[in-house]
């Protein structure tokens, strides 16, 4: 192991980067400054070479296996005979999902025709084409009608998102009712339990690379990720973490009545700022 190399995984060890920092409102605002700063450098679509780059870094070790965490949390929802992955990139959760639900239809956007071209070479590679449609599209305008899947996910993409309240809001005009709606990120401020079990699963290097990745990407915390579905049509039922990956769990009401302070469900594991429940482990 190199010094360097040494260094990371030595500081790893004695603390978790992405423990919150005593300090309170000035750290968040320091925060949401900073992704904001990001943003400005950040597009909704990654054009080519990136997405080869992409494509690259989601095919390692970490990736795939959160890949895998997250179409087995999808499964867990109930049965699913058509999905939507929104901001679907190299197309890796699809290909996922295929495994863990063989028989469903499964569709994915994404903004970047290069990453959709990344996608369908991926899909090709690994046989398993069908019943798995890829489109480019901007998660503000999916070229589907009302009501037509029984799951939509996204993984890694709704902080890329321009007008993230708008995508919920097409997210849940082509979801069925009663049907769930599944958004998957990192964020700032990964608890403490759930940075311990990424710590032990994948090592201090690979954890203390994702805590260097949140400071290129404008990730958002727990705590918005749950205001802004309480901004959108959704109900919400609560986050959560799966692997690493923060879980944004909404659902379209049979009604389609829009959040309101006595409509809320409360969240299965409480504040939403203080969330520790891991699933996928």
């Amino acid at each position: 192991m190199t010094k360097s190399a040494k260094g990371i995984e030595q500081k790893s060890r004695k603390m978790c980067p992405y423990r919150k920092a005593p300090g309170g409102a000035g750290l968040d605002n320091m925060g949401d400054r900073w992704r904001k700063f990001l943003k400005r450098f950040h597009p909704e679509g990654i054009p080519w070479p990136g997405s080869v780059l992409y494509n690259a870094l989601s095919s390692t070790t970490i990736f795939l296996r959160h890949y895998e965490l997250v179409a087995n949390d999808i499964a867990l929802y109930g049965t699913v005979q058509c999905l939507l992955d929104i901001g679907t990139g190299p197309g890796h959760l699809l290909l996922a999902l295929r495994q863990t639900i063989p028989e469903a239809k499964l569709a994915g956007v994404d903004i970047s025709p290069a990453m959709i071209v990344q996608a369908q070479r991926n899909v090709k590679t690994h046989g398993r084409a069908t019943h798995i449609e890829l489109r480019v599209a901007d998660a503000n305008a999916l070229p589907f009608a009302d009501g037509v899947f029984d799951r939509v996910v996204s993984t890694g993409s709704l902080h890329h998102w321009d007008d993230p309240v708008s995508a919920l809001s097409e997210a849940h005009r082509v979801l069925k009712a009663g049907g769930y709606a599944l958004m998957y990120d990192l964020v700032r401020n990964m608890p403490k339990v759930v940075c311990e079990d990424v710590r032990a699963r994948f090592g201090p290097l690979r954890l203390a690379f994702l805590w260097l990745h949140s400071f290129e990407e404008p990730f958002l915390n727990v705590k918005e990720m749950d205001a802004l579905g309480r901004r959108s049509d959704f109900t919400v039922e609560g986050t959560k973490f799966t692997g690493a990956l923060c879980c944004l769990v909404l659902r379209k009401a049979v009604n389609s009545v829009k959040n309101k302070d006595t409509d809320i469900i409360e969240p299965q594991v409480g504040d939403p700022t203080e969330v520790t429940k891991v699933s996928g482990y």
